[in-house]
């Protein structure tokens, strides 16, 4: 029963498919059924339980690391240094907890838009009863404002229309037909006979009979859909989980290395020593501020992201839009306005271009490139006047912004009259309206019928051009009445073929005038035709430009749409995502598509029209498997599923439904495809900072592993104490490698590509630095005090300890670009760095100069010019890195003129 195609059935086949009939169904047959199918509504099954889901956060092997840092930590006395690991975790834990328990939160969306009550006709009678009892066969009355309570097969219609957005995303209500028979495979928001759950009748009544119930309905196979998505980690996390397995056995190995070098050559008479020196060295190789700088990097993108009027729901999606490659939008209000505007006018013997955007009624007319006064164009005031009388809309101004009470269509043309000085109230008051033949979907137009000032009479008409013109019999031409001919009409109708191969949507004006009041059934003979507008969606100019951007960031747009394929398409153009060249697919299309098929041709396909749910999963799965980083717009309860698939969700904060915004990772407030494109810089701007951090950390490490490793092979003893490298982890790591996470944006950051998906967060390049820079760095170190302790200078790992510190700041300074000179960026540009670089400076010259301090540290203060010496000779670090990135900045520029 749940399989069939009730579309294409007639109402007959229907009720005897259903055994059913007009009258209902009994009190018996209600109970089998119900005992049967169970009762309408959306079921949950049970899940992880969130304690499951918050114990498997500890689970990674970095984090099992940092767990053991912690005890060993504290074990040495640093507790300051384990409990702020320890902080890192359980805050780290509650961001993943977060990730994965949005399924069921997305589900309880979807079951708060259930329709609570039904008006169902059961033994021949009318009965109001709880939504959740109706079963499959019942007959359901429908009138306006109701929500539909289950998906149903019209019965009768009449001026049925229903506001079907939730599950098509095309916000113009569907007139619905009862008599109409569609093909089975009719795309669901062409299916004029049928009425879903949860969408909302916005006009007329209509009876239905129930065919599907529950999960069995479209909204609960959208539910099923969202509840299969299984969690994904970010590519952050996955980078991350990766790099935390190669630093553990990398550690588990450097461990193993510097106890057996020490043990050889120093003997085993100082075994618990040298122990506690390779455990400590471990611990200092561990980047425990990494989680934590992942947080606050992050957490500011996040609040950035908010400026630029995108709302993160999700912290790591902050850097997965950075990491975005392809950006499936929707069209309607993300792309475009979301608003019909009138921007083409075409009659028998001239063309007008209207400019303009939104409802706000400011605009131009003009001919032929030239600017025109309406008022002086007797054939367009005539027309802008039929449009603003032939109307039930109202246009108004609300807390300053422009809004239109009634059918956006209609208010399309009340903007227009009023950009040519025809005020619709006054223009109302002036002709009131007497009588009217309202719009139909068999006649395909409406018409109304005033009274001016002298008492006559006049008819104005508008709809579908094959519906207006039969009506027609006269023209306007240059403001004067004359006979229309066959000619005429070919003229007509090549001028509507041609507007709606544009993309226009189309409707014809016509009127009369009579010197007595004309009989309603009259009313639409003998009619004067007028012309034709053309109106459309316009695309948003800011989102043009971001389009562009993202053309130049490497991120490929693709749009996606329950619109027809023909408008779609002309928007892409319009847009610049598409070109003559680029091929678009509708659901129908992808329906008779394997995955393979998909597979092969997803990368050249621009526009996806009349797609489902279904359809957009595919696409999304298509991308992923080239191994893309995906974000998906949506707003309609349609798009939950995509949304919580991609790797990031992006709803919509106006237009969107409380279920796309549960799935969504991120919720624009403004719906403005631009913002997207501020957020994809700033989750760039965050990566990069977790990048310039791992740099300088490791890199950091590095140089404390080469001190420790040289020094013995060169005859030195250990060069650092085991509080000394804890020292040097805790505080020269620490306090500046958090302050990159303030970092701001690099000029390049949107003139580049992505990272692709599968490179490394350590790319080649950075190995390099860590490898050369911390060979550097230990070098000098080493050598400052090697000829101290070659002369048996006390002071010699005193020394080492405070060059080491010093060249980690130079170092750190030299790395805030991974291209430009710190003199380019500019040295204050991160007050918060300078601040911890001179508190890290200020807290060295503590350890070395304090006696208490020196007591536990092993230092003696070093006179004025060692001190000094040490300083100057750290500053290398700083300058080798520059000399680095200039290197590497001409050979770039070679590359590009090459």
């Amino acid at each position: 029963m749940t399989d069939s195609q009730w579309h294409s059935l007639s109402v007959e086949e229907t009720f005897n498919k259903l055994a059913s009939s007009k009258d209902g169904l009994n009190e018996t047959e209600v109970s089998g059924r119900l005992e049967k199918y169970g009762p309408n509504e959306l079921t949950m099954q049970k899940g992880t339980s969130p304690l499951i889901i918050f114990l498997n956060q500890f689970k990674d092997l970095m984090v099992i690391i940092l767990i053991i840092a912690t005890i060993i930590s504290a074990a040495l006395g640093e507790y300051i240094d384990s409990v702020v690991i320890l902080i890192i975790l359980i805050l780290n834990a509650i961001i993943g907890f977060s990730q994965e328990y949005k399924a069921e939160k997305a589900i309880m969306a979807l079951q708060a838009l259930a329709a609570p009550n039904a008006t169902v006709i059961r033994n021949g009678k009318e009965h109001i009863i709880p939504a959740r009892d109706l079963v499959v066969g019942d007959v359901v009355l429908l009138q306006t404002g109701y929500m539909v309570p289950a998906d149903c097969r019209l019965i009768e219609a009449i001026n049925l229309k229903v506001n079907e957005s939730s599950l098509t995303g095309e916000s113009k209500a569907v007139n619905k037909d009862a008599n109409k028979i569609c093909d089975k495979k009719t795309f669901l928001g062409d299916r004029l006979n049928m009425v879903f759950s949860s969408t909302t009748v916005e006009y007329g009544r209509g009876m239905a009979i129930v065919t599907a119930i529950g999960m069995q309905t479209e909204i609960g196979h959208i539910a099923d859909m969202i509840r299969k998505v299984e969690f994904e980690q970010t590519p952050l996390q996955l980078k991350l989980e990766k790099l935390g397995k190669q630093i553990g056995v990398a550690i588990l190995a450097l461990c193993a290395l510097v106890f057996f070098v020490e043990i050889i050559r120093s003997g085993s008479d100082n075994v618990l020593h040298v122990l506690l020196v390779s455990v400590s060295l471990a611990v200092a190789a561990i980047p425990e501020g990494l989680p934590a700088v992942v947080t606050i990097s992050l957490a500011i993108g996040l609040q950035r992201m908010l400026k630029k009027r995108a709302l993160i729901r999700r912290l790591p999606a902050v850097e997965t839009l950075g990491s975005t490659t392809v950006i499936c939008s929707d069209k309607t209000g993300t792309l475009t306005k979301g608003v019909m505007n009138i921007r083409l006018i075409k009659t028998l013997d001239n063309t007008y271009d209207v400019t303009g955007e939104g409802y706000e009624p400011v605009g131009d007319f003009a001919s032929e490139g030239i600017q025109i006064d309406p008022s002086e164009d007797t054939g367009l005031r005539s027309l802008l006047t039929a449009g603003a009388l032939c109307n039930d809309s109202k246009l108004e101004q609300e807390d300053g912004q422009w809004v239109v009470h009634g059918d956006s269509t209609e208010g399309a043309f009340i903007v227009a009259a009023n950009k040519a000085g025809i005020n619709g109230p006054d223009i109302v008051e002036h002709m009131p309206r007497y009588a009217e033949n309202p719009f139909d979907s068999e006649r395909k137009r409406m018409s109304t019928v005033h009274k001016d000032g002298s008492g006559n009479c006049l008819v104005y008409a508008k709809g579908a051009m094959d519906s207006i013109l039969p009506c027609c019999t006269r023209k306007m031409v240059g403001g004067s009445i004359q006979p229309l001919d066959d000619a005429d009409r070919t003229q007509i109708e090549e001028m509507n073929a041609s507007m709606a191969n544009n993309a226009y949507r189309v409707l014809a004006l016509a009127y009369k005038d009579s010197e007595c009041m004309i009989d309603t059934k009259d009313a639409e003979s003998n009619l004067v035709f007028i012309g034709l507008v053309g109106m459309i969606d316009a695309p948003r100019k800011e989102a043009i430009h971001a389009i562009q951007e993202c053309k130049k960031a490497g991120i490929h747009v693709v749009m996606i749409t329950g619109d027809h394929k023909l408008t779609a398409m002309s928007i892409a153009k319009q847009m610049g995502i598409a070109s003559e060249d680029s091929i678009s697919l509708t659901g129908v299309e992808l329906d008779n598509m394997s995955d393979e098929q998909l597979y092969d041709v997803v990368e050249k396909v621009a526009v996806y029209a009349r797609v489902s749910p279904e359809h957009k999963m595919k696409i999304i799965e298509a991308w992923k498997k080239h191994g893309q980083i995906v974000a998906m717009t949506g707003d309609g309860v349609n798009d939950a599923p995509a949304l919580k698939l991609a790797d990031v969700g992006i709803a919509m904060g106006i237009t969107g439904t409380d279920v796309s915004k549960e799935a969504a990772e991120m919720v624009l407030t403004d719906d403005n495809f631009a913002s997207i494109v501020g957020a994809v810089e700033e989750g760039r701007r965050c990566f990069d900072n977790i990048r310039k951090f791992l740099k300088y950390t490791l890199t950091s490490n590095s140089g404390e592993i080469w001190v420790m490793l040289m020094g013995p092979f060169i005859g030195m003893p250990l060069a650092l104490l085991p509080l000394q490298i804890l020292w040097i982890n805790l505080v020269t790591d620490g306090l500046p490698g958090l302050a990159l996470a303030f970092e701001p944006t690099e000029r390049d950051t949107m003139s580049r590509s992505p990272y692709h998906p599968t490179e490394d967060i350590i790319d080649k390049r950075m190995k390099y630095h860590i490898l050369w820079v911390g060979i550097l760095m230990g070098s000098i170190s080493l050598g400052v005090g090697y000829y101290a302790w070659k002369t048996a200078d006390p002071l010699w790992q005193t020394m080492i300890f405070t060059t080491l510190t010093l060249s980690q700041m130079g170092h750190v300074m030299a790395i805030r670009s991974g291209r430009e000179s710190l003199f380019t960026v500019g040295v204050f540009s991160n007050m918060k760095l300078i601040a911890a670089v001179s508190l890290t400076f200020v807290l060295q010259l503590m350890v070395i100069y304090m006696p208490f301090m020196q007591e536990i540290f092993k230092t003696i203060a070093l006179p004025i010019d060692v001190l000094i010496y040490c300083l100057a000779l750290s500053t290398v670090v700083f300058w080798g890195v520059e000399l680095e990135k200039w290197i590497y900045r001409r050979r770039a520029r070679s590359s590009e003129q090459g």
